[in-house]
Formats: structure tokens, C-alpha cells, sequence
């Protein structure tokens, strides 16, 4: 009744910084959570441009995939199942959240939770069957508004999705990219869902992730329900710190029930 999952915003797979490519490396880092569900944003689905710049194999490696960045990503021993969820689209390609999963992903829907068009924002939820559970566990992967008001409407979005989930006792994971430095998600979750921070309740606060080089902001946090925390990880320094502009986090996690 044992999982890990982990959540990380990617930053499209360029570091912050002359936007040299990280996708090799990426995937790498990512296969060293060895979680059984990742929780991704600012994930690329298709980029010409860098493509272009960054497609053609040098020293055998290629620095862009050819394929999409969460296709590319699963495409290991470790995740045979991965699922996108298309929010910004523009001229040379589009970008949204993503899962992978260890364990089947028997659906798949993407909800559209923008608050203008200058800032596309989606829900991405997925339902995931795990061997010997006898329910299956709901992931929704987010990546908030950067504004106040969009955030507020979005967590009611949450609320509003899962609050009938909740309310049957179902196994729920909510991770990502809250942009909440204000920590108003905490008692929004808590209040209409019964969910709770994984590093609040192994710590007694949430981890600082962004900026990665010097991480001050609580923006990255794993909320469940149904679960225990057995062990919680920020993953800091080398190479973590150059690979995006945030840290990854990664939580070990039990059933409550």
C-alpha cells in the first residue's frame, strides 16, 4: 500500500539562464525520484523553434527530443504510462502539465481553469489504477495563476472537482506549481476537501522551492488525502539547482485506509 510520487515544474525543459537545453538531463533527474506517479509542468508538447535549434544529434545525443517531452520522459523502464494536458498554445508549439505513472492511467481529463487569455491554465486529472488497491487513486496535476484572483478561482475549481470524490473516501494526490507565496491553498484544501501538505505534515511547514539557486518561496507542494507521509525530499544542489528554476519535491507515501 506503499507509493512515491513527486512534483516538478520544469521550466520547458530549459534552464532559466541563456535557455541552454535540459531535456537530457531531465530525464535523468526525473528517473532518479523513482516515484511511481511525477506530477510535471511547463512541460513542452511541441517547440519548432527549439527543435530546430536543438534537434540535430550531436556526439550521439540529440538536446530536443523529436518526440513530445512527457512521451520522451516516460519513455523508460519506470513509466510505460504518461498523460499531457495542452494549456498555452502559440505559433511555434504549446506547453501544459503532465503525469507519468508506473501504473495504468485508466482516464484522462484536462480542464481549462484560465482567468484571461494572456495566462492559459489548465486542471490535468487523471485516474490511475494501482495493482491490489481497491480503489483507484485520483491525481490532478496543477499550475496556478500568478495573479490572486485567478488562483482563488482556481483552487474553487479544485474544490468543485473533487469535493464529491472526497466525500467517498477516495485515494486523492493534488501537486504542482501553486504560485501560492501567500499559503492560502493550505486552508482552501483543507476546509472543502480534507487534504493536507505533505511537507507541512512530515515538517510542520512547507518546503522552500523557487527559486532553486536560493530557494526563499513555498511554491511547489504535494497535497493528499487518504494518506499517510512516511518521508518527504526537496531536491536541492547539484544538479537539481541548474536543471529549472524550481526544485523538485518527492514524498513516500502509505494509505491511510
Amino acid at each position: 500500500m506503499k507509493i512515491r510520487v513527486a512534483t516538478y515544474n520544469i521550466h520547458k525543459g530549459v534552464s532559466s539562464i541563456r535557455s541552454t537545453p535540459r531535456v537530457l538531463a531531465l530525464k535523468k533527474a526525473i528517473a532518479e525520484f523513482d516515484a511511481d506517479v511525477v506530477f510535471l509542468q511547463e512541460v513542452q508538447g511541441r517547440h519548432d523553434h527549439y527543435f530546430g535549434k536543438f534537434g540535430e544529434e550531436s556526439r550521439g545525443h540529440r538536446h530536443w527530443p523529436e518526440t513530445s517531452q512527457h512521451e520522451y520522459f516516460a519513455d523508460d523502464s519506470r513509466h510505460e504510462h504518461s498523460a499531457y494536458g495542452m494549456n498555452a498554445v502559440y505559433d511555434h508549439g504549446h506547453h501544459g502539465n503532465a503525469i507519468l505513472s508506473r501504473y495504468p492511467i485508466v482516464s484522462i481529463h484536462n480542464e481549462d481553469v484560465s482567468d484571461h487569455r494572456y495566462e492559459r491554465r489548465g486542471l490535468l486529472h487523471c485516474v490511475v489504477a494501482v495493482p491490489g488497491w481497491p480503489r483507484n487513486l485520483h491525481c490532478v496535476c496543477v499550475h496556478l495563476s500568478l495573479h490572486e484572483r485567478g488562483r482563488r478561482r482556481q483552487l474553487q475549481a479544485i474544490g468543485e472537482r473533487l469535493e464529491e470524490l472526497a466525500s467517498r473516501g477516495l485515494p486523492i494526490i493534488v501537486a504542482g506549481d501553486f504560485n501560492d507565496w501567500r499559503k492560502r491553498a493550505d486552508a482552501i484544501l483543507h476546509d472543502r476537501l480534507g487534504m493536507s501538505e505533505v511537507s507541512t505534515m512530515r515538517h510542520g511547514r512547507a518546503a522552500r522551492t523557487y527559486p532553486s539557486l536560493l530557494p526563499l518561496l513555498s511554491l511547489d507542494r504535494i497535497y493528499v488525502r487518504g494518506f499517510n507521509v512516511i518521508a518527504t525530499q526537496v531536491h536541492r544542489g547539484a544538479p537539481w539547482s541548474l536543471l529549472s528554476d524550481h526544485l523538485a519535491v518527492s514524498a513516500e507515501l502509505t494509505r491511510a485506509y
